[in-house]
């Protein structure tokens, strides 16, 4: 697990927007990696998956962190009823678990991060700084 920490903080560093799009197969390790970058930026609140509640929003030492699994939204409607916009553009961190559907809304600048697993416990990281144009 302690690796896991030490991604977390270059991942930190490395990004240029606090948006960031997590890409990866179910199961990969994209929550225990949201829990490990709440961590490294300052909060001890209890990090769960929000794959059923859509949103959990963690306190940091500076604002703010919005943790969301849009594995069960429908269409976009369904994420434009629930606010998701005042998120994107809260200058707060916004990390987004299966962001598909939501992409068309998104802010000009955001970070994605792809997650892969290369052997049984070992995954791959991809940072890629994307700009809608």
């Amino acid at each position: 697990m302690e690796d896991i920490d030490i991604v977390a903080e270059k991942l930190i560093k490395e990004v240029q927007s606090k948006i960031i799009l997590l890409y990866g197969t179910m199961g990969v390790g994209k929550t225990t990696l949201v829990k490990s970058m709440v961590k490294a930026l300052g909060s001890h609140d209890e990090v769960s998956s929000p794959t059923f509640s859509i949103l959990n929003e963690y306190m940091l030492k500076n604002g703010k962190l919005f943790h969301f699994d849009l594995y069960r939204i429908e269409d976009i409607e369904e994420a434009l009823n629930f606010g998701i916009e005042d998120y994107l553009y809260s200058e707060e961190w916004v990390l987004i678990e299966w962001p598909e559907l939501i992409k068309s809304i998104l802010p000009n600048e955001y970070d994605e991060v792809y997650l892969t697993e290369s052997s049984e416990n070992k995954r791959k990281i991809v940072i890629k700084r994307d700009y809608k144009v």
